[in-house]
């Protein structure tokens, strides 16, 4: 568990710089009995647009990676090296964040309060023992509130960049599950990513590809490979060693599959030239998908709505009404739902909602039918839409095998395609900003000092 927290941690320390935190480091210092005028001062080690980087942020950010790899502090690439790459993920957080408060953005206290239940529960916590475990790591409640509001931020504008940038159609789904290539099941893959600037030069090119064929080289001499990633990659992840996680086949970019589909697990890939650099990957692990079975119900369903001439109080009336007919008098529930009932999609049809998966009318309806016995009819009940009975018919296990692949098919092409945008998103808004490194030690030495934004 312990593990499992200060991962977390991590990954918001780095991730998400406290924006408050840099002003409270000199008065934890004094706290600790250096006096003022012994405290070094702090200086700005980054311009982002407004908004600028202290040192000791970057100092804190290291020092929760250096915390993490404390049993293998071997696998760290050198300290100015590891403080570029954290320096370069504070300057992208700092962009986010200052974009989605261009975009009016915000998150509620309520929002993070379920944040930080979510993170307790699954650390197996209460939520005042979490407040005690990040109190033990040194750091503020608040600072760590503040974190995760960032991250939901983050999330914020993800999901509004990709929102209508991204959408899947049934010929996509179609074409990819009668691809040659499709393969289903999932990967566990790790990788090491060296960029190529945008406008590279031969030059440019050249470096990359020997610092590939170095990261190849170190691994074939035994170097684990995560370790590698940490040495060598550009990517977001090299400080999580490189790790991509399992995948589903369908996820895997195409320039990749042909290559991932011939390598067994521990196989490690030889780079790989893509539009934005050099690519090695490493086959972690593979697994086939089992076979799905799905609870499914068939059901009748009456809705009564209230409207500009019928109060919901009247609507919950005439719902009650209906349910003694049903149940005292015996009535049929399929002519009342095409006598009465206000549901467009069902009526005509006798209220027959057919088949269907549990909450897919809803959680609402789903959890009233899974408590009722077949034959039985609920008790008139309430949800946005107005007032509710249905009749549950049946209950069958069925294979979605084929409907899941396909599901999960679309859901992988359109990962992808949000993926590539948020990426390409982020390109752009790093490029066309104006980040300013202020200590010559920090800055890549394939990049330029500053970017003015258009």
């Amino acid at each position: 568990m312990k593990q499992t927290f200060a991962l977390l941690l991590l990954a918001i320390a780095f991730a998400i710089p406290p924006l408050a935190h840099a002003q409270l480091l000199p008065q934890a210092a004094a706290g600790q009995g250096t006096t003022s005028q012994e405290q070094p001062l702090d200086r700005i080690v980054a311009v982002v647009e407004e908004n600028v980087i202290l040192e000791s942020e970057l100092d804190q950010a290291v020092q929760a990676v250096q915390q993490q790899y404390a049993q293998h502090p071997e696998q760290l690439p050198p300290t100015d090296v590891l403080r570029r790459q954290v320096l370069d993920r504070l300057i992208l957080m700092k962009l986010q964040l200052q974009r989605a408060d261009e975009q009016g953005i915000q998150v509620s206290d309520q929002e993070v309060d379920q944040a930080v239940a979510n993170v307790a529960q699954q650390n197996k916590m209460t939520t005042d023992q979490l407040r005690a475990a990040v109190q033990q790591t040194g750091q503020s409640y608040a600072a760590f509130r503040q974190q995760l509001h960032d991250q939901l931020v983050v999330q914020r504008l993800h999901q509004s960049v990709v929102h209508d940038s991204v959408s899947v159609t049934d010929s996509e789904v179609d074409n990819l599950l009668n691809s040659p290539t499709y393969k289903a099941g999932e990967v566990h893959l790790a990788h090491i990513d060296i960029n190529i600037p945008s406008g590279a030069s031969a030059t440019d090119i050249q470096v990359a590809a020997a610092k590939a064929k170095a990261a190849l080289d170190a691994i074939k001499g035994g170097m684990d490979f995560n370790a590698a990633a940490i040495r060598y990659s550009d990517a977001s992840d090299a400080l999580d060693g490189g790790d991509l996680g399992w995948r589903r086949m369908d996820a895997i970019p195409p320039a990749f599959v042909d290559t991932i589909t011939n390598m067994k697990p521990g196989d490690v890939s030889p780079a790989l030239r893509g539009p934005t650099g050099f690519h090695i990957i490493k086959l972690v692990g593979e697994r086939q998908p089992p076979k799905q079975i799905a609870t499914e119900f068939h059901a009748l369903h009456i809705l009564i709505k209230p409207s500009a001439v019928v109060s919901m109080q009247q609507a919950e009336q005439k719902a009650q009404s209906l349910y003694n007919r049903l149940v005292n008098k015996h009535a049929s529930f399929a002519t009342l739902a095409k006598e009465d009932s206000d549901d467009d999609t069902t009526a005509n049809n006798g209220g027959d909602m057919g088949w269907f998966q549990q909450n897919a009318w809803g959680s609402a309806i789903g959890q009233q039918i899974a408590q009722l016995k077949d034959g039985e009819v609920s008790k008139p009940f309430q949800t946005a839409e107005g007032w509710h009975l249905v009749k549950r018919l049946g209950e069958r296990q069925t294979d979605v095998t084929e409907k899941a692949a396909r599901e999960q098919a679309r859901q992988a092409i359109g990962n992808r395609k949000a993926e590539q945008a948020y990426d390409d998103y982020l390109r752009q808004l790093r490029s066309s900003s104006y980040v300013k490194i202020l200590v010559p030690a920090l800055a890549k030495p394939d990049e330029g000092n500053a970017k003015a934004s258009s």
